[in-house]
């Protein structure tokens, strides 16, 4: 069944509580990356313009004393929406009491206001007590009684069940996903549930144990799944390779055989390596084919790893991407994972879906983001979603 969303809502003269993921980088109170917060304007925008007085609820890192908090505070979040939504935002420097109940029933239609971050509730007095992070009962009912609807547009905390997001839904009559959860359920949802064929997924990252539900349940999905990064030469010691002093998970190895052998012809590895001597981006590198040599490392895939895995893409009608090729952030490795993005961005035939935090750059780098069909906001959340395992978030968001 499909989910409520935003747009299903009466919300004029509404109090709307919003989950947002505003996570997002800060250093010294300024904000590195804002990318969070623009993906949350146009459920905002909505919101506001359909005369609900939107009440915005967000974590900003982790918070497990009471230090934490001084460097972690919502305060220059809320400036930058402000500026963003070219209007006043109201930022209540509390997560709960007098001070929010009445800057909240003060709001008028329209106007927006952001809550102190809600991980703040993970610790009281000095102890570390997971109010927030443990969906505390009575946290999310206390939050949910102030306001009238729940929308939920945090994806990137869909895998948690917080009190923040699945703690306020339980206590509300409604609960609706937001345009940016909304898109993430159509495609990410729509990879795992009801793929368009040919359908290729692209792995990368440096671990198998950090992909291995993924792989499996996408290889019973896909008809194609490419392996690129770290991951690769578990595989390569699983075929008996020689992997020199690549990356390895000595306790994957069986496990990437029984893998390959369900796998058979579906699962693609690179055939060539940018390999070098040191994990570093000053020494002297080379291209190998298949065995890493004595001494070396792999670091990023090869010329011909990229034409065979371009070949296998050029006909799909659906790529989701997650992970890096190689070590994308050494300038010197990140020739394998630039080129596929840079691929998928002229893949016009295709639904291109594109999750994780270093392939996002990547994209994003290439200026080809507007080129593909979805950007994935959640890192975790999307590869939990792609192993096909319920998510708490949006299990809690009410049906149509």
């Amino acid at each position: 069944m499909a989910k409520l969303t935003v747009s299903d809502l009466a919300l004029e003269g509404k109090k709307v509580l919003m989950r947002v993921d505003f996570n997002v980088p800060i250093k010294d109170g300024v904000i590195g990356n804002d990318n969070r917060i623009q993906a949350a304007l146009p459920t905002i925008n909505y919101v506001i313009e359909h005369g609900g007085k939107a009440v915005l609820f967000s974590h900003l890192g982790r918070i497990k004393k009471e230090d934490d908090k001084k460097s972690l505070s919502m305060r220059p979040v809320a400036e930058r929406l402000s500026n963003l939504l070219n209007k006043p935002v109201t930022f209540v420097p509390v997560t709960e009491g007098k001070q929010l109940e009445d800057a909240i029933n003060k709001m008028n239609n329209g106007e927006v206001l952001v809550v102190e971050n809600t991980r703040f509730e993970d610790v009281k007095d000095g102890e570390y007590v997971k109010r927030e992070s443990g969906n505390d009962p009575e946290l999310g009912k206390y939050w949910a009684s102030l306001g009238d609807v729940f929308i939920n547009d945090a994806f990137g905390t869909a895998h948690r069940s917080h009190a923040s997001n699945v703690g306020i839904a339980s206590n509300m009559g409604q609960t609706a996903a937001g345009f940016l959860m909304e898109k993430e359920i159509k495609f990410i949802g729509g990879a795992v549930s009801n793929p368009e064929h040919p359908f290729v997924a692209i792995l990368g990252g440096a671990k198998v144990s950090d992909k291995i539900g993924v792989i499996d349940n996408l290889l019973s999905k896909a008809d194609k799944v490419i392996i690129g990064g770290g991951m690769t030469y578990t595989f390569y010691a699983a075929k008996g390779m020689k992997i020199g002093n690549s990356l390895v998970e000595e306790d994957k190895i069986d496990l990437a055989k029984q893998i390959m052998d369900k796998a058979g012809d579906k699962l693609v590895l690179p055939v060539d390596s940018i390999v070098a001597e040191k994990f570093s981006n000053d020494v002297p590198s080379k291209t190998v084919e298949g065995d890493i040599p004595d001494g070396y490392m792999a670091l990023d895939i090869g010329p011909k790893s990229v034409q065979d895995f371009e070949a296998v893409l050029k006909d799909a009608k659906l790529v989701v991407w997650n992970g890096p090729m190689g070590v994308f952030e050494m300038s010197n490795y990140a020739e394998g994972t630039l080129e596929i993005g840079k691929f998928l961005g002229d893949l016009s035939n295709a639904t291109t879906i594109v999750g994780g935090g270093d392939s996002t750059a990547a994209v994003q780098q290439l200026g080809v983001s507007d080129k593909l069909t979805h950007i994935s906001t959640g890192g975790g959340a999307s590869l939990e979603y792609l192993e096909g395992k319920t998510l708490p978030g949006i299990a809690a968001i009410s049906e149509k």
